[in-house]
């Protein structure tokens, strides 16, 4: 019963938060409003007792929101909290197309009949999801992983305009010993 209540509690959160993405007036709140939502998506599959899946829904959601926001602040130049910006574009056909989209959805849900469910569990089911999704793939994304990470920080890093002691310029050797103007270090 629990189950079901944070389903649809779920279900809801991430139509909400996936509908404000559009209503915000600033990127970042566009970009927390669309890590909302999925992570709700995330929950409702966990729900569904596939745990696997909706973790990795979660980690990867908050993830790609994180990367969104740090390649936004450092290749747009912009604030992404105080830049305005609308994310409409075209929307009396995007309404059209979502509308159409929505009752082809609600339609096949109704009407295609489900499959039963074996209710027993196999041994090794995260092995075998991960087989299944991964496949000869997994040593890739284990590699793939740390290099994406690592190019991130070089972005960042690049994208810098100034280093942390620039600010002393050629008198960097006459600094203080404390690093930060007023730290506790003395």
């Amino acid at each position: 019963m629990i189950e079901s209540v944070l389903f649809w509690i779920s279900a809801l959160v991430a139509i909400v938060f996936g509908a404000l993405v559009f209503r915000v007036d600033s990127m970042a709140r566009a970009t927390y409003a669309l890590a909302l939502s999925f992570i709700a998506v995330g929950v409702a599959v966990l729900t569904l007792r596939q745990d696997f899946i909706g973790v990795i829904t979660i980690l990867m959601m908050i993830m790609e929101m994180a990367i969104m926001a740090v390649f936004m602040v450092s290749y747009m130049g912009m604030n992404p909290a105080l830049m305005p910006m609308d994310m409409t574009h075209a929307k009396r056909p995007a309404a059209v197309v979502a509308g159409t989209v929505f009752v082809l959805l609600g339609a096949a849900v109704l009407l295609i009949p489900w499959p039963v469910v074996d209710s027993r569990t196999p041994e090794n089911l995260t092995e075998q999801l991960g087989e299944a999704l991964m496949g000869s793939k997994m040593l890739v994304m284990l590699t793939v992983s740390p290099i994406l990470f690592a190019t991130i920080v070089a972005a960042v890093v690049i994208a810098l305009p100034r280093g942390r002691y620039d600010r002393y310029g050629e008198k960097l050797r006459d600094a203080p010993t404390d690093p930060e103007p007023g730290g506790v270090g003395r």
